[in-house]
Formats: C-alpha cells, sequence, structure tokens
C-alpha cells in the first residue's frame, strides 16, 4: 500500500505529494481509473497513465512478438 486518500464531497482524490513526485506525473497527465470487482462489489481502483495503458492493452492482445 503506497497511501491511504480521501474521497471529498464532490467525488474529488487528492494524490499525495510524494506518489506525484515519484510518477514524475506533470499536472495534466491523464490518467486512466481501471476498476476490479469481487462478488458483484466494486473492491479495488488503480490508475495508470493513459500512453501505458494503450501499451499494456496492445500486449495483451497480442502477447506474441512479430517476426
Amino acid at each position: 500500500m503506497e497511501a491511504i486518500v480521501t474521497v471529498d464531497p464532490r467525488g474529488q482524490i487528492v494524490l499525495p505529494k510524494e506518489l506525484r513526485a515519484g510518477a514524475a506525473s506533470p499536472q495534466a497527465t491523464k490518467l486512466a481509473v481501471v476498476s476490479m470487482r469481487s462478488g458483484g462489489r466494486l473492491c479495488c481502483l488503480a490508475l495508470m497513465k493513459v500512453e501505458e495503458l494503450a501499451g499494456t492493452v496492445r500486449e495483451v492482445l497480442n502477447p506474441w512478438p512479430a517476426r
């Protein structure tokens, strides 16, 4: 676990300074929220930079390198 965050009344969260600095993310970085469910309930949320998400999806859909 990296940090504990709070969702404010408007549904916003603040990423702690240490996480923002460690990710080297400028303020306008686009993040994708990936959710997972267990027993029909939302249990986990993960954040990924959008440009890295595209590469991850490509790897999953085409796991073998081109020849």
